[in-house]
């Protein structure tokens, strides 16, 4: 195991968004201000830490965080170490536009849990505000996070799908992903405007992701489906990190990377040596399918090097996270759905 183990969500916090040098120098070579349009989900905070402990916020540039801020205690806490909050509906008429200018941009705005009862904002989020931020962001260069759900289930003994295979989105959130990124790169390539999609498959930390999923459900004691039965997995820092290093990569016409680790993990294992860890035995329910949801990172793993953490840490991490009481966002990845049902 490796010497940093979190015992708390302030050490989870400090450990994700430790800039290594490699962002740090990334971030020097900014521009100007950096806005982060979603700033309140699940990558935004870390994302926006990390930006400023690497020095967005220096010489006179701000990192920008602009989310519609349900929970003010979330907004609060950006405040209070540096970032510049901006409340908005980005859907709202007129949001967009009234938002400061920027020369970077994150796109991470996305509606993903709730998805399958409520078709027409997960179009307006995943399909029209991508088209939208591109319009009004045309002068910057713009890191968009889209989904590696755009993809076909792909042979769980290769490599996973690259960024050159055929899209074929399974229910409407990964079609509406698929809608965005085309409306976005229409945009770009109306505009000018300098964009790269990132193309993420389950980013993971402690208090979410599929690890944490599969951990929490061993300790209860409660069935594993292995319908799909081999995931990736990347360490929500080391995504954040390819993210802040990511600018260089956009141009016009879109430039597309899958974001995710290495390997093709199987469930079971996971499983299985959690419950090794705690002491108790997996129960799991059907069996492996020979396909699942999987991408080669390997595009981007030759521009910006592999990912630094090992997800073997993070499974003991996990495992040691269940066992003191550590805290969960209680939002399940719903990963196992092979109906594209959210």
């Amino acid at each position: 195991m490796a010497t940093v183990v979190p015992e708390t969500d302030r050490q989870l916090i400090q450990y994700m968004t430790r800039p290594s040098a490699a962002v740090c120098e990334a971030v020097s070579r900014y521009e100007g201000d950096v806005v982060i349009l979603g700033v309140g989900g699940k990558m935004g905070p870390t994302l926006a830490e990390l930006l400023v402990r690497a020095g967005g916020t220096k010489a006179g540039r701000r990192v920008i965080g602009v989310a519609r801020f349900s929970d003010p205690q979330g907004r609060a806490y950006l405040d209070g170490i540096g970032v510049t909050t901006i409340q908005a509906d980005l859907l709202a008429a007129g949001a967009l536009a009234g938002l400061p200018d920027a020369a970077h941009v994150f796109l991470l705005a996305g509606f993903k849990f709730g998805a399958t009862g409520n078709p027409s904002m997960t179009w307006a989020m995943n399909s029209l505000l991508p088209f939208q931020a591109v319009e009004r962001y045309r002068d910057a260069q713009i890191s968009y996070v889209s989904s590696g759900n755009v993809y076909a289930f792909t042979p769980v003994l290769g490599a996973g799908a690259s960024e050159g295979d055929a899209t074929e989105p399974v229910g409407e959130y990964a079609q509406s992903r698929l809608g965005g990124e085309r409306l976005a790169a229409y945009a770009a390539q109306a505009t000018g405007a300098r964009l790269c999609t990132m193309r993420l498959f389950y980013a993971t930390e402690l208090r979410y992701g599929i690890i944490h999923d599969i951990a929490w459900r061993v300790h209860a004691g409660e069935a594993i489906d292995l319908s799909m039965g081999h995931v990736n997995q990347i360490w929500q820092g080391d995504a954040n990190a390819y993210l802040a290093r990511s600018f260089p990569l956009c141009t016009n016409p879109v430039s597309t990377f899958n974001m995710t680790g290495e390997h093709v993990l199987a469930v079971r294992v996971i499983a299985e040596r959690i419950g090794a860890i705690l002491g108790r035995e997996p129960v799991f329910v059907g069996q492996e399918a020979e396909s699942a949801l999987l991408g080669d990172t390997a595009v981007l793993v030759a521009h910006l090097g592999a990912p630094e953490t090992s997800i073997d840490d993070v499974i003991d991490w996990m495992a040691h996270w269940v066992q003191i009481g550590g805290t969960s966002h209680g939002k399940p990845t719903k990963y196992e759905s092979r109906t594209g049902n959210f």
